[in-house]
């Protein structure tokens, strides 16, 4: 039995091996929308983006992308001519399927990608007694998941057999997470973020 399940492992392991995995890291930028807040809006400021990912090739045209993201961008409140900000960032962690309409072959590769996992939102600051524009919302140094969606799309351009550059665009949809910024009594907020993220960065293909 236990030479049966070391072969086993043995021949799961190469068949693994004999697969193309690609590893790389992503830089960009973060736009998320804000949203209403009866009469003022509440959302996120502008940030940068750092992310890292591996990929499996599943054939020739598709293939399956675990990848981690981490967004710098603060808490912000606007309304009557003022703004009011909070240091936050965000972890983000998922699993997307990618279509790629070139050959495996081909130099350059364009590819449209989707998929979901959860983002996980933080309030860094330091809370104080007195928050400007506290009628709408209040900043806390908490956090909260929310489910989250991805969509985009972009392309590959070999630069030798091992590494490969990396441009795309991605959509990263979730709820809007109102225990980091909490609507004030009576107010509501509007219930749905969209950050926009173009990145480049580097892969290398094994």
């Amino acid at each position: 039995m236990r030479v049966l399940t070391v072969s086993i492992f043995a021949m799961c392991a190469t068949a693994a091996f004999g697969q193309q995995w690609e590893f790389g890291a992503v830089g960009g930028g973060s736009f998320l929308n804000s949203v209403p807040a009866s009469g003022a809006t509440a959302g996120f400021s502008p940030g940068f983006v750092a992310g890292a990912f591996v990929s499996q090739r599943l054939g020739s045209h598709f293939s399956g992308e675990m990848r981690y993201e981490f967004f710098q961008s603060d808490l912000r409140l606007a309304g009557g001519g003022q703004t009011a900000t909070f240091a936050g960032n965000a972890h983000a962690v998922h699993y997307d399927v990618a279509y790629r309409f070139n050959n495996s072959e081909s130099r350059a590769q364009f590819y449209a990608a989707v998929g979901g996992g959860i983002k996980l939102f933080r309030g860094t600051g330091t809370e104080e007694a007195f928050q400007p524009l506290s009628q709408y919302g209040y900043f806390t140094k908490t956090q909260e998941m929310k489910p989250l969606v991805s969509a985009g799309g972009g392309f590959t351009y070999r630069l030798s057999e091992r590494l490969a550059l990396r441009a795309e665009v991605r959509d990263f949809m979730s709820p809007f997470p109102t225990q980091v910024l909490t609507p004030a009594p009576g107010v509501k907020f509007g219930s749905f973020l969209n950050d926009i993220v173009p990145t480049v960065g580097i892969e290398y293909v094994h």
